[in-house]
């Protein structure tokens, strides 16, 4: 697939280097020379140096026959401009990335398609989105709904207390046939288990399952139901007022913010939230602020750093429930060890966007979550493609993939080796980085 991206800022980088990656045709434009001088001579891509709103540049770059324009420099007047000179152009698809909600609306949906931009992808708003569901369900690390709910994949952090720590996955299968546990988060390393494997302490266990299982999986894991209703928010930023508002009146948010100006505008965006200025690394000002009695801390400052700190620093207060947001992916791994609880990142959250996009899923609704070394896909089985050919256990599928579930009908339901996958068939597909290619491969 030829892919162009305009901006090489953080989240064009990392989608250049992952889709360079997935052996994709990756070109980039920007105008900083230093940052393409980075991407050109350590990946496998090309670089043109110019403006991504210029028509000389997106034309250079080879826009008239590229299947994909992805467009996200920090400014989304600029995004929209970019796709439409690049559908002016003849780019197949074109995805812009936005920072206003309203731009969401389905009803706006027609208007940017007519101005030549088929999707919008707004990582603030993946973001709260993330965050509320991890309130909503605070003994999980991820979670993502297939199909309605009909299946549900499901990140755990096993302690000691677990009922499958120390034991094998072939052991464990023989005692729970109803979930299939898909991958294994362990240290600094995403490993896609077979049978010999043993769940260890400290393990990130990844279930698939059907909806009316998930509570037996929480019981397994040794993990309880705890309802978050008051919420301490370290960071006023964008997230933060997109958490506010989406979440409505579930949840009471305090939020301490150290600019000044900036809790004047948060408090006119937030207004039933109790806005406090002041620096949430300040162990005295989170006491005074009531911390203790918190049900969930999340942090949300421009410091991946602090965040993780911060975060660590509210567990040792008693706190339940934390989210850090961890821009920097190098510290994901640590924070996760760090018990860190929910990990936000707004690079993986677009980059699972544009996966879902890649793969032609819908993308009305989450079909991809990717981690920091492994991905997620719901992807439907096209008539004729390879994966519909055998019984699983006869696809020789490489050992950096595995099939997890399906949904056929309407229904969810696991995959066996004896499962024969059928066309029409959205299956739930677990892979390391690096795999969507083969994916594509296997399903078109």
């Amino acid at each position: 697939m030829k892919i162009l991206i305009a901006g090489a800022g953080e989240v064009g980088s990392h989608l250049a280097k992952l889709l360079s990656h997935e052996q994709q045709d990756v070109t980039i434009i920007d105008t900083d020379a230093d940052h393409l001088a980075a991407l050109d001579s350590n990946y496998n891509l090309l670089t043109v140096r110019g403006k991504p709103t210029a028509f000389s540049a997106i034309h250079d770059a080879g826009a008239s026959d590229c299947d994909l324009f992805i467009a996200v420099t920090p400014f989304e007047t600029n995004n929209i401009t970019a796709c439409a000179i690049a559908k002016s152009f003849g780019a197949k698809r074109t995805v812009a990335r936005i920072d206003n909600y309203e731009y969401m609306i389905r009803d706006h949906r027609e208007f940017f398609s007519r101005q030549g931009v088929n999707h919008l992808i707004y990582p603030e708003y993946f973001a709260a989105r993330e965050i509320v569901s991890s309130l909503r369900r605070s003994w999980v690390r991820n979670w993502l709904e297939i199909h309605e709910g009909q299946l549900i994949v499901v990140g755990v952090k096993i302690r000691d207390n677990s009922l499958i720590e120390g034991k094998a996955l072939k052991e464990i299968g023989r005692d729970h046939r109803f979930f299939h546990i898909s991958a294994i988060k362990r240290n600094h390393e995403t490993i896609i288990p077979r049978g010999n494997d043993i769940i260890r302490q400290g393990d990130i266990v990844y279930f698939t399952a059907t909806s009316e299982d998930i509570d037996a999986i929480r019981a397994i894991c040794g993990k309880k139901k705890s309802v978050i209703r008051k919420c301490l928010i370290m960071g006023g930023s964008r997230i933060a007022v997109r958490l506010y508002r989406l979440a409505g009146d579930a949840y009471k948010f305090k939020i301490i913010e150290n600019d000044r100006d900036r809790c004047e505008w948060l408090a006119e965006r937030c207004p039933n939230a109790n806005i406090v200025h002041g620096d949430a690394r300040d162990i005295d000002l989170l006491l005074e602020e009531g911390i203790t009695e918190m049900d969930a801390f999340i942090a949300l400052s421009d410091s991946s750093e602090a965040n993780i700190l911060a975060c660590v620093t509210a567990k040792e207060l008693g706190v339940r429930k934390t989210v850090a947001e961890v821009e920097n992916t190098q510290f994901i791994s640590e924070a996760e060890n760090l018990n860190v609880g929910t990990i936000i990142n707004k690079k993986l959250l677009a980059s699972a966007q544009i996966f879902q996009i890649m793969l032609e899923a819908d993308s009305e609704s989450p079909k991809f979550m990717a981690l920091a070394d492994a991905d997620v896909a719901s992807i439907e089985a096209r008539p004729g493609s390879k994966i519909t050919r055998a019984a699983v256990k006869d696809l020789k599928l490489s050992h950096d993939m595995t099939i997890a579930g399906l949904i056929r009908g309407g229904k969810g339901m696991l995959v066996t080796g004896d499962t024969r996958i059928e066309p029409g068939d959205n299956v739930v597909v677990f892979c390391l980085a690096g795999s969507i290619h083969k994916i594509e491969r296997l399903f078109t």
